[in-house]
């Protein structure tokens, strides 16, 4: 019995910023893959963009203890955007890494 395709996770991906339309998605819905550059160049454009996102929050913060920031709720999404952008690159990163130490452990 074959297992029906998932909707919307394709979508959920493409939403995230810095990650969206990469060649990991098509090799996910049957085209050919494009030999894991897809992949790689979804996650080096995740890492720039929670360095992007951090220099901002950090940014804002500064402005925010100095009294130059006229809107407060600014630093406070900012700074929760790259918290939660953060944790969703090193969650990436361990299921990476974990994977890798499964097939090592893998017997031939």
């Amino acid at each position: 019995m074959p297992v029906p395709a998932v909707s919307g996770i394709p979508a959920a991906i493409g939403q995230v910023q810095g990650v969206a339309g990469t060649g990991y998605l098509s090799a996910a819905s049957g085209a050919p893959g494009t030999g894991g550059t897809g992949f790689a160049s979804a996650l080096a454009g995740a890492v720039d963009n929670v360095q992007q996102l951090q220099s901002t929050s950090k940014e804002l913060a500064i402005q925010a203890v100095t009294g130059d920031l006229a809107d407060i709720h600014t630093a406070t999404l900012a700074s929760t955007r790259a918290q939660v952008t953060l944790e969703l690159v090193a969650a990436v990163r361990n299921k990476g890494v974990d994977a890798f130490n499964e097939i090592m452990r893998m017997q031939a």
